[in-house]
């Protein structure tokens, strides 16, 4: 038997923030689980986070967010640059994925890093003793790596019949789940529970 789990996210998306304290705890509890960690790349520097956005995340997982990161909010987001750096990462060093994903959403959330230009992403990158090429930082382009996951996740959602991020889901030999996380968030162990159930009926 098999099984997986497929999180198609935005690195600058409040709700993908969220639900990876969900992702940790799959991940935790099954160590051997397969991570399909998919950046879908939304925020194209055309699109804000709004307060109302903001103030439904705090509510719903019972989270906080920095001042540095609210300040921001009425700037246009850009993730392409982190798609481009965890679609390369997937590729080259896949165990580090869910730890670079956490460090950039982390700073992002946290600090309000921007993660538009090369400079934003060398912390990171000198902790995790990476040496991604250059063309990952090529500001407002995508990377092949990247692009690769955007065909990926565009054949997905057309499996799944929906657009909408962050999606979460479980694959268990042929049966395919998607996980309503929502109903998680607030006690992000309860999830555990729900695949052991899914899985033991599929």
């Amino acid at each position: 038997m098999s099984t997986e789990l497929f999180f198609i996210y935005d690195t600058h998306c409040p709700w993908s923030f969220a639900t990876t304290t969900l992702v940790k705890e799959i991940a935790k509890s099954y160590p051997n689980i397969n991570l399909n960690l998919w950046h879908c790349a939304h925020y194209e520097g055309d699109e804000k986070v709004s307060r109302t956005t903001i103030d439904a995340v705090e509510d719903d997982a019972g989270i906080e967010f920095s001042n540095e990161y609210l300040k921001t909010i009425s700037i246009d987001k850009d993730s392409t640059l982190s798609a481009n750096l965890l679609g390369w990462v997937s590729q080259k060093v896949p165990h580090l994925t869910l730890e670079l994903m956490q460090a950039i959403q982390k700073q992002h959330f946290e600090q309000g890093t921007a993660f538009t230009h090369e400079s934003d992403f060398q912390t990171i990158i000198e902790d995790l003793k990476l040496s991604p090429p250059a063309k990952v930082f090529k500001e407002g382009k995508m990377a092949k790596e990247a692009d690769f996951i955007l065909q990926e996740i565009n054949e997905f959602q057309e499996i799944i019949g929906t657009k909408a991020i962050p999606a979460l889901l479980i694959a268990h030999n042929e049966n395919l789940i998607l996980l309503n996380h929502n109903l998680y968030l607030l006690e992000p162990s309860a999830i555990i529970e729900a695949i052991e159930l899914e899985i033991t009926n599929s």
